[in-house]
């Protein structure tokens, strides 16, 4: 009698914790299957998108180099992603990180004041060269306005100031290894004789990646430099076919025959890289920033899914 007491006793109070344990293993083990099965179904989303992009590369009158990284799971779709390609205005995406590095290394003030002179300004994009010779911006304007109006002059002002030397020696400091200035941006004479500025996808990429990590020179740098590309004007290639509530800091680039799109496109269901390089010898850049405009869609439809 007393045996069967203690076993009662026992029953009431393990059972409760026995169920408990059991029912906790189990859903942890119903868990473990849902994430399996979800990640098995991102990784087919993310191979069909692959073969997708392969479709549109293909279908390109041109050359195209492309970087797409689920920044999250650190997947990578590239096609010539180490192929150079004349850089344009992609350049200025680097040349602005080095500015800001030259900001912290004490070699140039970022809150000085630069009195724009008739010989700074240049042909092309940007609002600098319909501005009165004598109007004054500080350093860090002159940034953002290379960046988020991609204004040429404002560019000039800068590399006369730090030097092509130098922003080639910070392009390697950044890790960019196939990413040169040879010229002036905009400098089509010294262009016309076969020197030019070149960049790959590759090297966007990972300029654009150490931006979002905040690995950039430092956290503030990198906040920086994605605050100015999130202000981009430019908005006819990754953002054209986005929903307008979607964010995206990127950096176009357009000059005869090249046409470049590069940037962080941050979406509810994850983020992701997208550089898309291209060459092509069409009378304009319709067809390539058709193409840039649905790499970007088709990426952001991964995630949508």
């Amino acid at each position: 009698m007393k045996n069967k007491r203690i076993f009662l006793f026992l029953l009431i109070v393990l059972l409760p914790i026995v169920t408990l344990v059991s029912y906790r293993y189990y859903q942890a083990y119903i868990e473990t299957q849902r994430k399996a099965i979800l990640f098995e179904r991102r990784k087919a989303s993310w191979m069909a998108l692959k073969h997708t992009l392969s479709e549109q590369i293909t279908k390109f009158n041109g050359e195209v180099g492309i970087l797409i990284k689920d920044v999250d799971m650190n997947w990578e779709i590239a096609f010539n992603k180490e192929k150079l390609f004349p850089s344009a205005s992609l350049a200025k995406i680097p040349i602005m990180a080095a500015c800001f590095l030259a900001g912290q290394e004490g070699k140039l003030k970022l809150g000085r004041n630069i009195a724009l002179k008739a010989s700074d300004k240049l042909t092309g994009s940007g609002m600098l060269r319909n501005a009165q010779a004598g109007a004054t911006f500080t350093v860090e304007e002159l940034i953002g306005l290379m960046i988020y109006d991609s204004d040429n002059t404002a560019t000039n002002i800068l590399t006369n100031m730090l030097g092509i030397d130098y922003l080639n020696r910070s392009f390697k400091a950044f890790g960019l290894q196939n990413t040169t200035l040879s010229r002036k941006i905009a400098d089509f004479n010294t262009r016309d004789k076969g020197i030019e500025n070149y960049t790959t996808a590759e090297d966007m990429a990972l300029l654009l990646e150490r931006i979002y990590h905040r690995s950039l020179v430092s956290k503030d740098i990198s906040e920086r430099c994605l605050r100015l590309m999130k202000l981009s004007r430019t908005n006819d290639r990754i953002p054209a076919l986005l929903p307008a509530e979607i964010t995206v800091a990127h950096k176009t680039g357009l000059e005869r025959g090249v046409c470049h799109d590069a940037g962080v496109v941050f979406t509810p269901k994850g983020n992701f890289l997208i550089c898309v390089l291209t060459k092509h010898s069409e009378a304009t850049s319709r067809s390539a920033k058709e193409l840039i405009a649905k790499v970007a869609f088709y990426t952001y439809q991964y995630f949508t899914e």
